[in-house]
This record gives structure tokens, C-alpha cells and sequence, in this order.
């Protein structure tokens, strides 16, 4: 509605808005840019306040024209859920989740590819494609079918079973194969030069991004108005933080917040870390992660095209990135579940875990308000069985 224009990310070479676009001639994400002086006069909190909570509300903020109508399967605002007892523990006041594990499908992999088919669908794509190590495949393969659209979904091998059914069972044609995420990419790409199908890989395209900066939208206005001290979130390829970082500029722009700003920390596994490395080095781009192994298969991501991104918003912020090990990440699920009742998913577990390390490292006080999040549902991962057998016949309550 106030798009004026898509901009490339590393040279700010300018591409419009009303034709289908990937990457820029530079290889590199493009973002999508409004007029938000317009956008301010549309815009209040109070006028948000009146509207219906969930991610279309932002309408003003988001990249569809005029009349197009979303490709929604009811994507609410997601809650957020305070660690009370694992933040007592630690020694700390308020630890907050954002549980994005309510979404469609169960991730937040739904906002950004609710956004991403929608556009899609609007310049006449009929087919769409990418790799995932999961939750995202199957979001695209939900989404491509409340569309009406052909999926393709090519998952590494260590991609979690649930997933790859779950994936199939809204329709999609789904490949398992050898090799990381970003060699699958590789087919993903090879097919969409061809005229396949459209790339819907992570900042592949411009829409991703737009839907997924929504989790800071949501977030500032669920805090009052306030942004949180610190935000940890899970780094693959970043889609989240990147978006995050723009909408908190954009909400600034349109007059819903001040120049304030929340200290971003990207989390990797110690097992897939390109991120942490690059940052520790200085550099502007991250190498690729040779190897790459974890449990947590959402940011198993050897290398991502919006890595510059990502390490500018963690520099800009006066941020980190941080790597945790496997054992700590494990942990985590584990104490925040007993201790709290929260179920996270293992790269919740990482964020958490990376949280604790922050803490200790006096990277962050237990006096701040730090948002954690949890960026899918932790039943759809496999859990330790921990239950104990019993023959009824002749069993008492008193053996139990």
C-alpha cells in the first residue's frame, strides 16, 4: 500500500516494487522500502489498539497493494510467556518467551512465508520452491496450498521426521537428501534460472523478511510501547533478526517509538556457528561452516546470503553473537519445561542457554528485561522417553 520501491542491501541500487524480484545484481537481499511519512498519518497506537490483534493488523507496514487480500491460515499475535522460576535461578527478574510456536504449522516460519506466498501469488507464480531444514518447508508447503500453488521441498537428511511428513502431507513434493541446507539450495537455484519454479529461500526473495519483521512489531507493542533490553533469537540465516532490526527503524519513522533500541543477540549451536566466528573476527561476511552438526536443525545453516545483515544489526545494537554447546542447549529444554512448564523447541534451548552464558559473562544483569525466542513448538522435535512401565494386574496406588 506505501511500498515505494525494493533496494538492494549491500549497494543501494534501487528495483521496483511491482514486478517479481529475487536477489539484486549484487547477489544480495533486497528490502522492501515505504513511504512512511504517508504510513505515519494512518498510523497510531491508538489505531492499532482498535483493530484485531494477529499479523495483518500491520497492514500499513507490510508490502501488499492495495485490494490484495493475504494467503492466511490465522496467524495470531503470539504470546509472551515469562520464565519465572529459571529466571529466579539464575538470579534474574524478567525473562519473557515469545512463543512462536503458536503459530500455523507451528513456527515462525508462518509469518514470513504467509507474506512470501501472498506476494508470490499476487505476480502469478504457480509453482515454488526451497530447502529447509524443517519447520520452513513445511510452512511453504501449508501456505502453497491455501494458494493453490505446486511446492517442492528439497530437506538434508538429518531434517527431523515430523517435519519431512509433515511437509508431504499438505501436498508438497519433498526430496530427502545428502548434504547441508545450502547444497540443497543449490538445486533450488539451478530450477528457478531454469524457469522451474520461484525461489521462496531465505532472503531469496523480498517477502520474507517483511513478514517476518512483524515479531517486532508485535513485541514493542505487547511491552507498552517500550522495546526490551536485550533480544536473543536463534540465527540461521537470520531472517527474523534482520526484520526485526527494520521494523523497529520503520515504527520509529511512523512515530510509534523513540531511538531506542534493544541489544540484538544472534544464537548458533558451537556445532554451526559462522555467525559467532565472523563476529569474533571482525569481518563483514561470515565464511561457511564446514561440518556443520547440532540438534538443533533450525540453525543448522552453514552459510546465508544475509550474513552482513545479520552481523550489522548485532554491531549497530551493541550486541553479540554467541555460540552454545549441545549439552547446554539440552539443558535448557529440559529445565524450562520442568522448572516453568514451557516446552521449548532445541533452538529455544539454545537461545536460553545462550541467555545463561550472556548472564554470566556480564553481557546482560538479571535486572533487564530480556525477550527469548522460541521460534517453534517443541512437541514437533523428538523428546527423551522418560516414562516408567507398569502391569496393572496387581499393581497398588501405594507402588506408584
Amino acid at each position: 500500500m506505501f511500498v515505494t520501491h525494493l533496494e538492494c542491501s549491500l549497494t543501494g541500487e534501487r528495483y521496483p516494487a511491482d514486478q517479481l524480484q529475487g536477489l539484486s545484481n549484487a547477489g544480495k537481499p533486497l528490502l522492501v522500502r515505504y513511504d512512511l511519512e504517508a504510513a505515519a498519518a494512518k498510523l497510531s497506537r491508538e489505531e492499532l489498539a482498535g483493530r484485531l490483534t494477529g499479523m495483518w493488523k500491520w497492514r500499513e507496514l507490510l508490502p501488499m497493494p492495495a485490494g490484495v487480500e493475504p494467503v492466511s491460515l490465522g496467524e495470531p499475535q503470539t504470546p509472551l510467556i515469562p520464565l519465572s522460576k529459571t529466571a529466579s535461578r539464575a538470579g534474574a527478574a524478567d525473562v519473557l518467551v515469545k512463543d512462536e510456536g503458536r503459530l500455523p504449522t507451528g513456527s515462525f516460519k508462518a509469518r514470513g512465508l504467509a507474506m512470501a506466498v501472498t506476494m508470490a501469488k499476487h505476480f502469478g507464480v504457480e509453482r515454488i520452491a526451497m530447502p529447509t531444514n524443517g519447520n520452513a518447508g513445511a510452512a511453504l508447503a501449508a501456505y502453497g496450498a491455501r494458494a493453490g500453488m505446486k511446492t517442492l521441498v528439497i530437506c538434508p537428511a538429518e531434517t527431523p521426521e515430523i517435519n519431512v511428513r509433515e511437509t508431504a502431507a499438505y501436498g508438497a513434493e519433498v526430496w530427502v537428501a545428502d548434504g547441508q541446507i545450502d547444497e540443497c539450495g543449490r538445486l533450488v537455484r539451478e530450477g528457478a534460472a531454469e524457469g522451474r519454479w520461484f525461489d521462496c529461500s531465505t532472503l531469496k526473495e523480498p517477502y520474507r523478511l517483511e513478514g517476518k519483521k512483524v515479531m517486532g512489531l508485535e513485541l514493542v507493542e505487547q511491552l507498552g510501547w517500550k522495546v526490551p533490553d536485550a533480544i536473543f533469537y536463534p540465527t540461521g540465516g537470520g531472517t527474523g533478526l534482520i526484520g526485526m532490526w527494520k521494523a523497529f527503524d520503520e515504527m520509529e519513522a511512523v512515530g510509534l517509538i523513540g531511538p531506542e533500541r534493544p541489544r540484538m543477540y544472534a544464537v548458533q549451536a558451537a556445532g554451526c556457528a559462522p555467525m559467532v566466528r565472523a563476529f569474533g573476527r571482525g569481518d563483514e561476511f561470515a565464511e561457511r561452516w564446514e561440518g556443520a552438526a547440532t540438534v538443533a536443525t533450525g540453525i543448522r545453516v552453514p552459510s546465508a546470503v544475509g550474513d552482513f545483515l545479520i552481523l550489522r544489526a548485532v554491531r549497530e545494537s551493541g550486541g553479540a553473537a554467541i555460540a552454545v554447546e549441545e549439552e547446554a542447549i539440552l539443558q535448557a529444554v529440559e529445565d524450562s519445561a520442568r522448572d516453568d512448564g514451557m516446552l521449548l523447541c532445541p533452538e529455544g534451548g539454545a537461545v536460553l542457554a545462550a541467555w545463561r552464558k550472556a548472564l554470566d559473562g556480564g553481557l546482560v544483569s538479571g535486572e533487564e528485561r530480556v525477550v527469548l525466542f522460541n521460534c517453534a513448538n517443541g512437541n514437533k522435535y523428538p523428546l527423551s522417553d522418560r516414562s516408567r512401565r507398569l502391569q496393572l494386574a496387581g499393581a497398588t496406588a501405594a507402588m506408584l
